[in-house]
């Protein structure tokens, strides 16, 4: 069987998307389809059946995709080590899972370690999904992820920085013109913004010092937070200190710390588990891990209007 049909097939049942599986693998959606129609011809099987926008293996699919991704594993682990994985000649597709405020805050950095020292190496950023993420570490559908949430699993994992969490408000509100008392947080309206993965951590934290937290507005997209903060006298956010700091400096924002007691969230590092200790992965684990410990956060900037920034 052709090597590369074998590629599609893994790329299809992972992402479940000729058109994504295309894209993770540099060819056209009609390639995928042609690839895919030899493979069902060759096994006599649909082996992929759309539901909506979503391809849906067959139970033979399901039964082949553990073997053919190991057989793809087995190749590349092959290929490194008769080459002893030079980063500087490597065409290999890497995937890293990482939230919105990760894609902000340390892919700038990452892209700039890897572009340094492997200018060939392809990446594929996945929008990070914590429910899914020990099924793609285990599948390897993605093969690093970075997050504050303890992902269960025997998975290689790094803790790379800790971070506290802080109050952003308007230089405007009230709030800011003094220190910040628990009643007064209580009172506030708060905003939230979905996917921050240390939120569960702030709740704990809340429920300890006896209060629970309705939020009055709930945003989708972290980049939409300073500009809310920044156009209301009334509403503030419990966010990572340093990425408040970072908004504070280009808008007009103040930072306050909680009222109350929390534990610092950390920041952690995982890496897939199927072929676990390839020279490739162990060269990204390793240059992802230092490229986000070097990094001082300073891509947490989300820029406004500086002349309007507070410096209380």
């Amino acid at each position: 069987m052709d090597l590369n049909l074998v590629r599609v097939f893994v790329a299809v049942h992972e992402t479940r998307s000729l058109t994504t599986a295309a894209s993770r693998l540099f060819v056209t959606q009609p390639a995928v389809s042609q690839a895919l129609g030899r493979l069902r011809r060759e096994l006599d099987d649909p082996l992929f059946e759309r539901e909506g926008r979503v391809m849906r293996p067959t139970p033979l699919a399901d039964s082949l995709f553990a073997d053919f991704r190991e057989a793809i594993a087995s190749i590349d682990r092959a290929i490194d080590a008769v080459h002893n994985f030079d980063p500087s000649q490597s065409r290999r597709l890497v995937r890293i899972a990482l939230s919105e405020l990760g894609e902000i805050g340390w892919l700038p950095a990452i892209l700039a370690a890897l572009r340094s020292r492997a200018p060939h190496m392809r990446l594929e950023v996945v929008p990070l999904d914590v429910d899914l993420l020990p099924e793609w570490l285990s599948r390897g559908t993605v093969d690093l992820a970075v997050t504050t949430t303890h992902i269960p699993g025997v998975f290689q994992r790094r803790v790379l920085k800790s971070q506290a969490y802080a109050v952003a408000m308007s230089a405007s509100n009230p709030l800011a013109q003094g220190p910040l008392d628990l009643d007064a947080y209580v009172s506030a309206p708060h905003v939230t913004v979905g996917g921050d993965s240390g939120a569960p951590v702030l709740a704990m934290a809340q429920r300890r010092a006896g209060i629970s937290i309705e939020p009055a507005v709930a945003l989708r997209h972290v980049a939409t937070l300073p500009p809310v903060l920044a156009a209301s006298n009334e509403l503030i956010a419990s966010v990572p200190d340093t990425i408040a700091e970072g908004w504070a400096t280009t808008w007009p924002l103040v930072v306050r710390p909680l009222p109350f007691d929390m534990p610092r969230v950390d920041i952690a590092l995982y890496r897939r588990s199927t072929t676990q200790h390839t020279a490739a992965l162990d060269w990204l684990y390793t240059t992802v891990a230092r490229a986000i410990e070097g990094s001082s956060g300073q891509f947490f900037v989300i820029h406004g209007d500086a002349d309007a920034r507070s410096t209380s």
